[in-house]
């Protein structure tokens, strides 16, 4: 009787012998996927929406953390002429006259609610001299831009084209020469005024065209935005904004 040949596995015995037969046309076989595959389609889909989620995510975290810290504004008028002028963009510096009220928490608590403030400013306030960007009093959805000229509890006066602060005239050597009066159109406070706590005395550089401290009076500090810090554009005025330190000494020609 004749014997079929048996079928051997893909795995012979070593030291075996195998003729290569040809598939049964009925065999049953299934793919291996390889790279590239369709089959890695949908993990690559995956991996590219996850990784432009994570870069939007970052670009938005680095957008709020420079907000935070430097804003653009556009100068419009002629207030702080000669200094800046109208068309001007800037760099506002948000960061140094960042503050927080420490007794804040304690007012949360059952009959801590009248707890005065107690404001901490880890690098500077506002100084005399300092050029800076603020909320209009009267209008806080418009940002104005004046100088510094009187801090809290200074005695601000205006007295025959001069600026008098705690009596004594303050040098201004930003506005080249021009004297100060009160503006045609507004009453003018020419004081003596004193700047109460949490307030500076704001003027611009344009005296003659410039609604400020004369007219509104004293701006809370809470209006503050930041400290103009750079003109940008145009080109051509590149630079750091001029502000005055009223704390260098001032000085003086010894002449020949």
């Amino acid at each position: 009787m004749d014997q079929s040949p048996s079928r051997r596995g893909l795995g012979a015995e070593p030291g075996s012998s195998s003729t290569p037969e040809q598939a049964s046309p009925d065999a049953t076989w299934s793919p291996v996927a390889r790279p590239g595959s369709e089959s890695e389609a949908p993990v690559r889909v995956r991996n590219l929406v996850r990784e432009l989620v994570e870069t939007a995510l970052f670009i938005l975290l680095v957008f709020f953390i420079v907000r935070g810290i430097v804003q653009n504004f556009k100068i419009e008028g002629s207030s702080m002429e000669p200094t800046l002028h109208t068309g001007q963009y800037i760099l506002v510096n948000k960061l140094v006259y960042f503050h927080f009220d420490l007794n804040a928490p304690l007012r949360l608590m059952p009959g801590q609610e009248v707890l005065d403030q107690r404001v901490i400013y880890p690098f500077h306030q506002p100084r005399r001299g300092d050029i800076v960007v603020f909320e209009y009093p009267r209008d806080v959805s418009k940002d104005y831009i004046k100088r510094v000229i009187g801090l809290p509890g200074d005695t601000v006066e205006i007295r025959d084209g001069q600026v008098l602060v705690n009596g004594e005239v303050l040098d201004q050597p930003y506005l080249e020469g021009a004297p100060t009066y009160c503006v045609a159109g507004y009453a003018c406070q020419v004081g003596p005024v004193e700047v109460p706590a949490g307030h500076i005395f704001v003027m611009g550089d344009n005296r003659a065209n410039s609604s400020d401290s004369r007219e509104w009076g004293p701006l809370p500090l809470d209006r503050v935005l930041g400290q103009a810090w750079l003109i940008y554009f145009p080109v051509g005025d590149w630079g750091l904004v001029p502000h005055h330190d009223y704390s260098a000494p001032a000085s003086v020609a010894t002449g020949p």
